[in-house]
């Protein structure tokens, strides 16, 4: 048996023999500060670094903008668009710039703040700076630098004098058949029918188209009457995706029509058409080729 005084008289001893062992491991852990890793806050520095970091983003986004201007109005117009990677390249390349243009501009008192994880920033905001605008500016309003293209399908319609008739497929795989049966023949005229479809204009575009066959090419100039003598039919075309009629003009009046006739009775065999789209773009031609067969094929002859 131990009495309450000699008990809490043991405690005691044993405390004090405790904290003379560990008390100044357990005063360090209480205390804060510089002992613990903590650096004391001051707000003025705090205030000076904040200022230098905003000073430091619109220094990189002036410097990003000067950049993108001078490839779109300097560099872009002197650079043929086979060399374009140059566009892109050298203006990223010049993040390297960032850290001197950064000590020549900005005061000392920001300077001091800067440190590797300032460049990382700035670079990152550059790039993304750039590439935004470089997009904003090589497309309209601003500028033009992809030629039209075709707006759906491209056909082939027959016309025998009282009706047209479509081949079969819509040209999606740049090739069409006509299977001729038994006793037939393709006689009448055979047209090529096509909408470009462009993000300026729909009418400023120059096409030459060329019909190639057997070793043979023809240069074939479009018709400029075709669609206004068949009106009746252009609301058919642009509406209704079939077999019977493809869909040419989807986007209406927007869309800039085009017929070629290619000649009267085709021959069996392979008639390979190049179409080759012109446009005068800014600050480039843009230019923009297909390349379609349209296939005559003679009647299957059934074996005995």
């Amino acid at each position: 048996m131990v009495d309450l005084s000699t008990a809490i008289a043991a405690a005691q001893a044993e405390r004090r023999q405790r904290t003379g062992r560990g008390g100044s491991d357990d005063k360090k852990k209480r205390r804060s500060g510089a002992d613990l890793g903590i650096e004391p806050f001051d707000p003025v520095k705090y205030v000076n670094k904040e200022r230098a970091d905003t000073a430091s983003m619109w220094l990189t986004i002036g410097y990003a903008t000067l950049v993108t201007c001078l490839m779109r109005y300097v560099l872009m117009p002197n650079t043929a668009p086979e060399k374009s990677d140059v566009l892109y390249m050298l203006p990223l390349a010049m993040i390297m710039l960032i850290p001197q243009i950064h000590r020549m501009v900005m005061p000392e008192r920001f300077v001091e703040h800067y440190t590797k994880g300032t460049w990382f920033k700035a670079s990152f905001l550059h790039t993304f700076t750039f590439l935004s605008l470089a997009f904003l500016l090589v497309n309209p309003p601003f500028g033009d630098i992809v030629a039209p293209q075709v707006s759906s399908d491209w056909a082939i319609v027959l016309n025998d004098g009282d009706t047209f008739t479509f081949a079969d497929g819509s040209g999606s795989d740049n090739h069409l058949d006509w299977t001729l049966e038994e006793g037939q023949s393709l006689d009448g005229a055979v047209w090529l029918l096509f909408g470009l479809a462009d993000n300026v204009e729909n009418d400023g575009a120059e096409v030459l188209v060329n019909h190639r066959f057997q070793n043979t090419d023809t240069t074939l100039e479009t018709n400029g009457t075709f669609w206004a003598e068949h009106g009746e039919m252009i609301g058919t075309w642009r509406t209704v995706s079939n077999n019977s009629a493809p869909m040419l003009l989807p986007h209406g009046e927007q869309d800039q029509e085009f017929a070629i006739y290619l000649g009267d009775s085709l021959a069996v065999g392979d008639h390979t058409i190049v179409v080759e789209i012109t446009e005068q773009g800014n600050p480039w031609v843009n230019t923009r080729t297909y390349e379609w067969i349209f296939t005559v094929l003679p009647p299957v002859e059934l074996g005995e």
